[in-house]
Protein backbone atom coordinates (compact mmCIF):
# COMPACT_ATOMS: atom_id res chain seq x y z
CA UNK A 1 0.00 0.00 0.00
CA UNK A 2 2.81 2.22 0.75
CA UNK A 3 4.35 1.71 -2.59
CA UNK A 4 1.16 2.82 -4.40
CA UNK A 5 0.67 5.88 -2.19
CA UNK A 6 4.17 6.69 -3.04
CA UNK A 7 3.77 6.44 -6.68
CA UNK A 8 0.91 8.81 -6.63
CA UNK A 9 2.98 11.44 -4.47
CA UNK A 10 5.74 11.03 -7.13
CA UNK A 11 3.23 11.62 -9.90
CA UNK A 12 1.03 14.13 -8.39
CA UNK A 13 4.23 15.70 -8.62
CA UNK A 14 5.76 14.69 -11.59
CA UNK A 15 2.78 16.65 -12.82
CA UNK A 16 2.77 19.95 -10.60
CA UNK A 17 6.61 20.23 -11.83
CA UNK A 18 5.24 19.80 -15.41
CA UNK A 19 2.22 22.48 -14.79
CA UNK A 20 4.45 24.89 -12.79
CA UNK A 21 6.77 25.12 -16.50
CA UNK A 22 4.20 25.00 -18.37
CA UNK A 23 3.82 28.64 -19.53
CA UNK A 24 -0.01 29.15 -20.07
CA UNK A 25 -0.90 32.70 -19.54
CA UNK A 26 -4.13 33.14 -17.75
CA UNK A 27 -5.12 36.05 -19.70
CA UNK A 28 -4.49 33.33 -23.32
CA UNK A 29 -6.98 30.74 -21.30
CA UNK A 30 -9.62 33.16 -20.55
CA UNK A 31 -9.51 34.68 -23.96
CA UNK A 32 -10.17 31.41 -25.81
CA UNK A 33 -13.04 30.59 -23.25
CA UNK A 34 -14.58 33.93 -24.28
CA UNK A 35 -14.13 32.74 -27.70
CA UNK A 36 -16.05 29.87 -27.58
CA UNK A 37 -19.02 31.36 -25.40
CA UNK A 38 -19.22 33.95 -27.93
CA UNK A 39 -18.75 31.93 -30.62
CA UNK A 40 -21.52 29.93 -29.69
CA UNK A 41 -24.44 32.56 -28.30
CA UNK A 42 -23.26 35.27 -30.83
CA UNK A 43 -21.72 33.89 -34.02
CA UNK A 44 -19.44 36.02 -36.37
CA UNK A 45 -18.56 33.73 -38.67
CA UNK A 46 -15.18 34.42 -40.35
CA UNK A 47 -15.05 35.05 -44.49
CA UNK A 48 -13.95 32.04 -46.54
CA UNK A 49 -14.99 28.05 -46.62
CA UNK A 50 -14.19 25.46 -44.09
CA UNK A 51 -11.20 23.95 -45.68
CA UNK A 52 -9.38 27.58 -45.62
CA UNK A 53 -10.22 28.00 -42.26
CA UNK A 54 -9.24 24.38 -41.24
CA UNK A 55 -5.61 24.61 -43.20
CA UNK A 56 -4.94 28.11 -41.87
CA UNK A 57 -6.19 27.26 -38.55
CA UNK A 58 -4.00 24.09 -38.21
CA UNK A 59 -0.92 25.84 -39.92
CA UNK A 60 -1.00 28.84 -36.83
CA UNK A 61 -1.83 25.98 -34.22
CA UNK A 62 0.95 23.65 -35.30
CA UNK A 63 3.63 27.00 -35.68
CA UNK A 64 2.57 27.96 -32.40
CA UNK A 65 3.10 24.89 -30.29
CA UNK A 66 6.23 24.49 -32.44
CA UNK A 67 7.53 27.77 -30.98
CA UNK A 68 6.55 26.75 -27.32
CA UNK A 69 8.08 23.45 -27.44
CA UNK A 70 11.49 24.91 -29.43
CA UNK A 71 11.38 27.42 -26.75
CA UNK A 72 10.77 25.58 -23.92
CA UNK A 73 13.73 22.99 -24.99
CA UNK A 74 15.97 25.88 -25.79
CA UNK A 75 15.47 27.11 -21.94
CA UNK A 76 16.19 23.68 -20.42
CA UNK A 77 19.14 23.27 -22.85
CA UNK A 78 20.55 26.44 -20.58
CA UNK A 79 19.89 24.82 -17.36
CA UNK A 80 22.11 23.27 -15.42
CA UNK A 81 20.37 21.60 -12.33
CA UNK A 82 16.33 21.37 -12.18
CA UNK A 83 14.33 23.14 -14.41
CA UNK A 84 12.27 25.78 -13.36
CA UNK A 85 10.79 28.24 -16.06
CA UNK A 86 10.35 31.50 -13.61
CA UNK A 87 13.81 30.98 -12.50
CA UNK A 88 15.75 31.26 -14.82
CA UNK A 89 19.81 30.51 -14.62
CA UNK A 90 21.14 31.97 -17.58
CA UNK A 91 19.67 35.11 -20.72
CA UNK A 92 18.89 32.68 -23.14
CA UNK A 93 19.50 34.36 -26.66
CA UNK A 94 19.86 31.81 -28.79
CA UNK A 95 17.02 29.76 -31.08
CA UNK A 96 13.73 31.27 -30.83
CA UNK A 97 14.96 33.68 -28.55
CA UNK A 98 17.49 35.31 -31.09
CA UNK A 99 14.66 35.90 -33.01
CA UNK A 100 11.63 37.43 -30.60
CA UNK A 101 12.74 38.03 -26.54
CA UNK A 102 9.30 36.18 -26.02
CA UNK A 103 8.66 33.08 -27.65
CA UNK A 104 6.37 31.49 -25.50
CA UNK A 105 3.75 34.72 -25.87
CA UNK A 106 3.93 34.78 -29.79
CA UNK A 107 3.22 30.64 -29.68
CA UNK A 108 0.05 30.84 -27.52
CA UNK A 109 -0.91 33.77 -29.31
CA UNK A 110 -0.29 31.75 -33.10
CA UNK A 111 -2.24 28.88 -30.97
CA UNK A 112 -5.30 31.03 -29.80
CA UNK A 113 -5.98 32.64 -33.21
CA UNK A 114 -5.26 28.99 -35.04
CA UNK A 115 -7.90 27.60 -32.68
CA UNK A 116 -10.58 31.29 -33.47
CA UNK A 117 -9.57 30.39 -37.58
CA UNK A 118 -10.32 26.06 -37.21
CA UNK A 119 -13.43 27.54 -35.06
CA UNK A 120 -14.43 30.22 -37.80
CA UNK A 121 -14.97 32.86 -35.35
CA UNK A 122 -14.43 36.33 -36.19
CA UNK A 123 -14.50 37.01 -32.21
CA UNK A 124 -10.38 35.78 -32.31
CA UNK A 125 -9.72 39.07 -34.18
CA UNK A 126 -11.21 40.71 -31.54
CA UNK A 127 -10.19 39.41 -28.77
CA UNK A 128 -6.13 38.38 -29.71
CA UNK A 129 -5.71 42.27 -29.90
CA UNK A 130 -7.00 42.84 -26.44
CA UNK A 131 -5.43 39.98 -24.62
CA UNK A 132 -2.10 41.13 -26.26
CA UNK A 133 -2.26 44.83 -24.52
CA UNK A 134 -3.58 42.93 -20.72
CA UNK A 135 -0.51 40.62 -21.27
CA UNK A 136 1.85 43.02 -22.59
CA UNK A 137 1.76 44.73 -18.99
CA UNK A 138 3.31 41.19 -17.34
CA UNK A 139 5.95 40.99 -20.42
CA UNK A 140 7.40 44.49 -19.28
CA UNK A 141 7.31 43.10 -15.70
CA UNK A 142 9.29 40.36 -17.26
CA UNK A 143 11.54 42.29 -18.93
CA UNK A 144 12.61 44.40 -15.99
CA UNK A 145 13.05 41.09 -13.70
CA UNK A 146 15.46 39.58 -15.98
CA UNK A 147 17.48 43.12 -16.36
CA UNK A 148 17.95 42.99 -12.75
CA UNK A 149 19.08 39.28 -13.08
CA UNK A 150 21.11 39.91 -15.89
CA UNK A 151 22.68 43.29 -15.95
CA UNK A 152 25.37 42.76 -18.10
CA UNK A 153 23.74 40.98 -20.52
CA UNK A 154 19.96 41.87 -20.96
CA UNK A 155 20.07 45.73 -22.30
CA UNK A 156 21.98 44.55 -25.24
CA UNK A 157 19.94 41.54 -25.88
CA UNK A 158 16.42 43.98 -25.45
CA UNK A 159 18.60 46.67 -28.08
CA UNK A 160 19.10 43.29 -30.79
CA UNK A 161 16.15 41.52 -30.61
CA UNK A 162 12.33 42.48 -30.83
CA UNK A 163 10.48 42.36 -28.41
CA UNK A 164 7.56 40.40 -30.02
CA UNK A 165 8.10 40.38 -33.90
CA UNK A 166 9.59 42.42 -36.28
CA UNK A 167 13.00 42.50 -38.20
CA UNK A 168 16.33 41.90 -36.03
CA UNK A 169 18.29 44.83 -35.10
CA UNK A 170 21.25 44.61 -35.76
Amino acid sequence: MAAGVSSVHTLEARLKSAYDNLPLPAPVVAAMALDLVLARFRPLPLPGSRAVHSMAGTGLVIAGVGLNAWALAERRRRSAGRFELERPEDLVVTGPYAMTRHPMYVGWWLIQLGAGVLAGSSWVLVLLPAEVLVEHRFVVGEEAALAELFPQSYPGYAERVPRYLGLPRA
